[in-house]
Order: structure tokens, then C-alpha cells, then sequence
């Protein structure tokens, strides 16, 4: 498959949500590239769409306009190639580990003695070997979120969804993740798409940052990561040379994207929004 081919196409996505009092336009016009094995995060305050554009990329949303496409193909429900990972690890108690991590594979009917040893596999290279048959009240968070993401990757999505997968562990767990999770994604060749407040995590593991205005969400700028960053595991990334003026500058668009909503402008394109 060509490095270059585009994998997930957003075109002329915008998303209204009505209430029994109003319409909210929460996206407008959105559109959006990510190529193959490339990781984007998508980063911007609170509201400005960034779990919602994950659900219509999942297909567990229609959107009010425009389309999803994924590898050519018009998405218009959910799909065994999309894996999705969220804040929450969302395990059953009453399962083992090994039974929660093959949940997926049960529910497309792929489960057998290769997708089971797989997933043993998973597990191990997660640091989670010899868990198989216990439950998830005798693991730690951050194991509790291996997990998950194991049953996220059990079923081979080519693509994977992130939303803030990290933000529930402490520090040092979190960033133990980090480390895990993009070596595990760059060496598989995974397509991600991850959202985050956090936006030192965004430059750490990231090929591109996106930065989405509020009120609508639209796409503000978009930061291209250095290759010596993208190379550096995302612990020792955050110590290379332009980390922290990277850091500045996407702080310093989310600060005027908030000025501008606080001046009662938001309601006007950025120039040069996509």
C-alpha cells in the first residue's frame, strides 16, 4: 500500500445537534486528510467537536452534511476495520482478561485458535502476560487500559480512534502508555487519530496536530511534527530541541482561538480554515 494513499477523507463534514430549545452548530465545513500510518491528534477547547468527529468517523454518527470516506469507501455505520478506544476502559468484571480482550473477535464472529493465540500475544506485548484468567478488580488502572486497547487491536483494525485514552492515569502511568502505545501503533502500521487536551502528549506522539476553533468547530491551523520528534519515543520527545516552542505555538492559537470567542467573533472564518 502506498504511503501516500489517503485512508480517511472528510469532506464538507459539518454536524447540528437540536434540542428542544435550539440548533447547535458544533462542526461547520470540516474537511480533513490522514494518510496511511500517519497519526494526527486533534487538539482544541472544550466543545469544539473533537469526540464528535471521532463518532462520525467511527460511523456511530451520521453527519448533518458532507461524507466519510474511508480507503475510497463511503462509511455509513461502523466498521470491523475502525478499532475505537476511549477514556474508559469499559471492562466486564465478571470476565476474565483474556475473555474481556476477545470480546471484539466474539462479536465479529472471528474468534478461533489463532485469533485466541493472537490475543494472548497482544497481551504479552503489553506487559500483561500470565493475566489471562484473572479479573479486572485485581488490576491497576493503567493495566485495566492495556487491556482495552488489546481488545481494541485483537481484531486488526487498520485504523484506530483515541479519545484521551490517557487522561484518567496518573502521570507516570500515563506516560508509560504513551511510550507503549506509539511504538505498538508505528510498528503494526496503524492509521490513528487521537483527541486530547493535553497538548504536550499531541506533539509527543503525533505526526500532525490540529488545532479545531470552537463555536463551530473548524479546523484553525494545522502543525506538521519535526522528523527528529516523530522519531524520539514520546517520553524523550518531549527533551528534544523545539519541543517546547512547539508547545508555545499551538498554546498560543488555542489563547487567541478562546480570545476570539470571548470578543463575540467566533462566528467569522478563519481565514484559511479547511
Amino acid at each position: 500500500m502506498p504511503e501516500s494513499e489517503t485512508v480517511i477523507r472528510l469532506e464538507g463534514i459539518s454536524q447540528v445537534y437540536v434540542s428542544e430549545r435550539e440548533a447547535s452548530l458544533v462542526i461547520e465545513n470540516l474537511n480533513l486528510q490522514v494518510e496511511q500510518g500517519e497519526f494526527v491528534s486533534l487538539v482544541g477547547p472544550s466543545g469544539c467537536g473533537k469526540t464528535t468527529l471521532l463518532s462520525i468517523i467511527a460511523g456511530l454518527l451520521t453527519p448533518t452534511a458532507g461524507e466519510v470516506k474511508v480507503k475510497g469507501k463511503r462509511i455509513e455505520g461502523p466498521s470491523a476495520q475502525i478499532g475505537y478506544m476511549l477514556q474508559q476502559d469499559y471492562l466486564f468484571p465478571w470476565r476474565t482478561i483474556l475473555e474481556n480482550a476477545q470480546i471484539g473477535l466474539e462479536l465479529t464472529g472471528t474468534l478461533n485458535e489463532q485469533s485466541r493465540e493472537r490475543t494472548r500475544e497482544l497481551l504479552a506485548g503489553m506487559g500483561l502476560a500470565g493475566t489471562e484468567s484473572q479479573y479486572p478488580s485485581e488490576l491497576s488502572g493503567g493495566m485495566r487500559q492495556r487491556v482495552a486497547l488489546v481488545r481494541t487491536l485483537a481484531t486488526d483494525p487498520g485504523i484506530l480512534l483515541l479519545d484521551e485514552p490517557f487522561s484518567a492515569l496518573d502521570y507516570q502511568t500515563k506516560l508509560q502508555l504513551e511510550d507503549l502505545v506509539s511504538d505498538t501503533l508505528k510498528k503494526s502500521g496503524k492509521t490513528s487519530v487521537l483527541v486530547t487536551h493535553d497538548l504536550s502528549e499531541a506533539i509527543a506522539v503525533s505526526d500532525r496536530v490540529i488545532v479545531l476553533d470552537r463555536n463551530p468547530g473548524r479546523i484553525r491551523r494545522e502543525f506538521i511534527i519535526p522528523e527528529d520528534l516523530r522519531n524520539a519515543q514520546p517520553f524523550y520527545a518531549r527533551e528534544q530541541p523545539g519541543f517546547n516552542e512547539l508547545f508555545q505555538a499551538l498554546w498560543s492559537e488555542l489563547d487567541q482561538s478562546e480570545e476570539v470567542r470571548r470578543t463575540g467573533e467566533s462566528d467569522e472564518p478563519e481565514a484559511g480554515n479547511a
